[in-house]
């Protein structure tokens, strides 16, 4: 089984489009990952029917018993996150400024506090309407833990890989640099780097290619909408060669890649000229798969 994890340095790049591009493409030989908890969308363009759920818990969170508490304040006065006020008669804990750091529970004379579980998302396995399993998740509003989270789903979607002996994971990555892009890319084969002509496009194409080389994986790019600025483009593919990048293609500025969204479709499932650029660009990423 290889494992190929595309990602992007900022938002907007078309990294998700491409990963149910080429998810769509390899249809039942791969088990699919959507490691991007934050802002998970894949499931709408691969038709996933939600098959299986389970809450997913991660870090805990300060709880109060009101008969044990005696208002001393001791608590209130030292969490420094402010996560601990006085409500009328009583102290309380603000849950989603609580950092589950133990410290008031610690100070607490009475033993009052005690420390709970929190339920942090939602972990999903579904079926695509390419007949595969689509490993996703859900981060709830204002929880963290998101590197947890994403790395329950690639073990899983690994663990699936290897049970139904699927020769790809395609993993869609979380955008940027941080935890749960670290998350998507332990244990990659093969990293496709997504970017686009703008400046902003070619700073973070350079600060998510530092992550990679950490992890010494190899990477390919494909440069999306190269048209809109070939200036930028040029620098990209400068850029590129010094890192010794391998540009797999150049995708043009397509208004088809809307029109595809607005339908939920992958954009492979509209036949044209940007379609057939796509699933030759696939074709360019497994051949450099080590």
């Amino acid at each position: 089984m290889k494992e190929i994890v595309v990602i992007s340095g900022k938002g907007g790049t078309g990294k998700t489009s491409l990963s149910a591009s080429f998810a769509y493409l390899e249809g039942q030989n791969t088990i699919v990952a959507d490691c991007d908890v934050d802002a998970a969308n894949l499931h709408i363009l691969l038709k996933a029917d939600f098959k299986k759920q389970e809450d997913f818990y991660a870090g805990e969170v300060a709880y109060i018993d009101e008969k044990n508490c005696i208002n001393c304040g001791i608590c209130a006065t030292t969490c420094r996150f402010d996560a601990i006020n006085f409500d009328g008669d009583k102290y309380i804990v603000d849950a989603i400024s609580c950092e589950g750091c133990w410290y008031c529970s610690r100070v607490c004379p009475r033993d009052a506090i005690e420390m709970q579980k929190q339920k942090t998302g939602d972990f999903f396995i579904s079926t695509t309407k390419t007949d595969t399993n689509l490993v996703h998740a859900k981060l709830g509003f204002g929880a963290e833990n998101s590197g947890k989270l994403v790395a329950k789903v690639k073990n899983e979607a690994k663990k699936l890989a290897l049970a139904e002996k699927k020769e790809y994971l395609i993993v869609d990555g979380s955008p940027g640099i941080g935890c749960p892009v670290v998350s998507s890319l332990s244990g990659a084969n093969l990293c496709v780097l997504v970017t686009e002509a703008s400046l902003s496009g070619l700073h973070d194409l350079k600060r998510v290619y530092q992550v990679v080389k950490t992890f010494g994986i190899k990477a390919v790019c494909i440069i999306n909408k190269y048209d809109l600025n070939e200036k930028l483009t040029c620098k990209i593919e400068e850029y590129l060669k010094s890192e010794d990048i391998k540009l797999v293609s150049k995708l043009a500025y397509d208004e088809n890649f809307s029109k595809a969204l607005i339908q939920g479709k992958s954009l492979v499932e509209c036949e044209n000229e940007l379609s057939d650029e796509i699933k030759k660009s696939w074709e360019a990423v497994k051949k450099e798969v080590i």
